[in-house]
């Protein structure tokens, strides 16, 4: 309690910047935080099981959240790579309806098969991604192929310039996020990944929205200094559905605002195999990622990434092996990264897109728009970096 009445005056205290609004502020606050301090002794860590927070501003009391156990069989969620659902804590916070947070519910090892997809194959072509503005189609063809050696043998030659997984920020999947237009459309679509759909219906299922179809997804890959500017996420058509995210790799500071930015967001960890849903009123909810925060063993995996994936899989497992040089290279690339993936359904049952009128001279969407990812090296300013604002 202590630390968090620290963490809230050094918020209190910090100047406020010409024209920033409450949720910028804390934004700010803690992108420049130091780990191991006071600074971060206001955000919840849903990981402690605890079932209340301060009193101060942004902290909210943590309440238990209820689960459809009965609508996931323990045998589709082993599939998935997943505990059994009757096993699983959720929590919600009390101010957010519609927010859940499922600390990591993984079986161990597995999350190990939704590494290497985001890192080897989700990565590569039809799907899309922020290099595609900068380079062919054939140039960025196989990322892993043409990183994976690199990385393999990073901690050698840590001089060496950046593989071009490193470089990478964000990838998409499905409907294609159009990030000039801020839209989705019928004719810029790629198979969804099956194996990730899996996951993401039963993960649904269980926080009651049975019938999900994952039809879009986010992956964002972020380095140490990365943040994720504030932003709604809107452009789906049909908002009834929610939105899942899924965490691995180092943790991260996520940050949870109102409708408007001038209210105070409540700041949360994000740890690996963390899962957070939201819907309902919190589907359209300000949020935003300020800081990554890097282990405080030097470059280190988490503690549930060491044990690795069971050699023997259920026989209709949507998951995979994993072989030990994939994992080398997952691993080096994990020690001073996170993956995030955000999967959406876009349409409601029997709707299509609205249609539009032809525009001439239309620029290609693959390779136009920017990343909504960004880091201190960026020459982008960060209020172009939130999409759907």
């Amino acid at each position: 309690m202590a630390k968090m009445a620290a963490a809230l005056g050094s918020v209190a205290t910090l100047a406020t910047e010409p024209g920033e609004d409450a949720f910028r502020k804390l934004f700010r606050f803690y992108r420049q935080s130091r780990p191991g301090t006071a600074d971060l002794g206001g955000v919840i860590d849903f990981s402690a099981a605890q079932t209340t927070r301060g009193t101060g501003p942004g902290a909210h009391k943590v309440v238990r959240s209820q689960l459809s156990v009965s609508s996931v069989s323990d045998h589709d969620a082993h599939r998935a790579g997943l505990q059994p659902v009757s096993k699983w804590r959720a929590y919600g916070l009390e101010g957010y309806p519609g927010f859940i947070f499922i600390p990591n519910p993984f079986l161990p090892g597995y999350q190990w098969h939704w590494v290497k997809q985001c890192l080897k194959l989700y990565s590569q072509k039809p799907n899309v991604c922020n290099l595609d503005k900068h380079m062919t189609k054939e140039e960025t063809q196989d990322l892993w192929e043409q990183s994976k050696e690199f990385l393999r043998y990073k901690e050698v030659n840590k001089r060496r310039p950046r593989s071009l997984l490193e470089k990478l920020r964000w990838v998409t999947l499905g409907y294609h996020y159009n990030w000039d237009s801020k839209k989705y459309s019928a004719d810029h679509y790629t198979p969804f990944p099956s194996d990730l759909a899996f996951l993401s219906e039963q993960v649904a299922a269980a926080c009651g929205f049975q019938g999900f179809r994952a039809e879009a997804g986010i992956l964002n890959y972020y380095r140490l200094d990365s943040t994720l500017g504030i932003h709604v996420d809107r452009s789906e058509l049909d908002h009834s559905k929610p939105l899942l995210s899924f965490s691995f790799g180092q943790s991260a500071i996520f940050l949870l605002g109102g409708l408007k930015r001038d209210e105070a967001p409540t700041a949360m960890f994000m740890h690996s195999g963390d899962i957070m849903v939201m819907s309902g009123f919190s589907r359209l909810l300000n949020h935003a990622v300020p800081k990554v925060l890097p282990s405080s063993e030097g470059e280190s995996l988490p503690c549930c990434l060491e044990t690795p994936l069971p050699a023997v899989l259920p026989r209709d497992a949507v998951v995979e092996c994993c072989s030990v040089e994939d994992w080398q290279v997952c691993a080096s690339y994990l020690k001073t990264a996170r993956v995030n993936m955000t999967v959406r359904q876009v349409l409601a049952t029997d709707q299509d897109f609205p249609l539009e009128p032809m525009v001439e001279n239309k620029r290609d969407i693959t390779t136009e728009g920017f990343c909504h990812l960004d880091d201190e090296n960026s020459q982008v300013k960060r209020t172009r970096l939130n999409p759907d604002s």
